[in-house]
């Protein structure tokens, strides 16, 4: 893991070379704010925590996440970079996580660019902190377990659009889970059902952004990050063998 840093700040720059990454950053957070607040009059709800603000990230992530996925191999499928890169002792585990990492990363920045609204709930109120601590926590697992998902495609396919459609396709199936569910409520076994339920990523993180962080559903997350990205890392090696 001695070049994991080098993979880390190399992604990170890429990023910060991008315009694509700072306008869809741009538009994720008027987004954020228009459809958060106004659209939903948080102001007139009196709220004492951000919970109209954050249920609304699921689907805003739709936008963001595969943008940045499309981004996270682009310089791999450079022929010169890509034999440059082969000659250098990095592993396939180190470029994964360090890449990730640096997604990650930019996905959390976006949501400290939201915290200007944290000052004004707390001017207008006396909201819960914790819980507001709790909802940016679970936006940002909840991006990572997007963005994880993103990373498996990216090794799957070169094509930037294909890339982004492919995310895109996966995280809406994800996300209008439950309603599919509910769709064949009648149709399949409870206990079918249950289990899928279990699996969908917005009923957790609905439970976590009530403020509800519990042990279980954090690991939930994270369980889905170590498994794309493993898949991620089998997947890459196979190809470069």
């Amino acid at each position: 893991m001695k070049l994991l840093p080098v993979i880390f700040k190399r992604q990170l720059a890429s990023y910060a070379s991008s315009p694509s990454t700072y306008l869809s950053v741009a538009v994720f957070l008027v987004l954020c704010a228009t459809l958060g607040l106004d659209a939903q009059h948080w102001m007139e709800r009196n709220s004492s925590d951000l919970q109209v603000f954050f249920e609304l990230h699921p689907w805003l992530y739709l936008l963001l996440i595969p943008i940045l996925s499309t981004q996270l191999w682009s310089d791999e499928y450079n022929n010169s970079f890509c034999d440059t890169l082969k000659s250098l002792p990095v592993t396939a585990t180190e470029q994964v996580i360090g890449k990730f990492m640096a997604a990650w990363t930019v996905c959390a920045l976006a949501l400290m660019f939201n915290f200007p609204l944290v000052i004004v709930v707390n001017y207008l109120g006396t909201p819960d902190n914790a819980v507001i601590a709790s909802q940016f926590l679970a936006s940002w697992l909840l991006a990572g377990s997007y963005l994880s998902a993103g990373c498996f495609i990216c090794v799957l396919a070169k094509q930037r659009i294909v890339i982004f459609l492919l995310t895109l396709g996966l995280l809406l199936i994800a996300s209008a889970l439950s309603s599919m569910l509910d769709a064949l409520d009648n149709q399949a076994p409870i206990w079918i059902i249950d289990s899928l339920m279990s699996l969908d990523p917005i009923a957790r993180f609905s439970t976590m952004d009530n403020g509800k962080l519990t042990l279980h559903d954090g690991l939930y997350f994270i369980s889905m990050i170590l498994a794309f990205l493993f898949a991620t890392t089998i997947t890459l090696n196979y190809k470069n063998s």
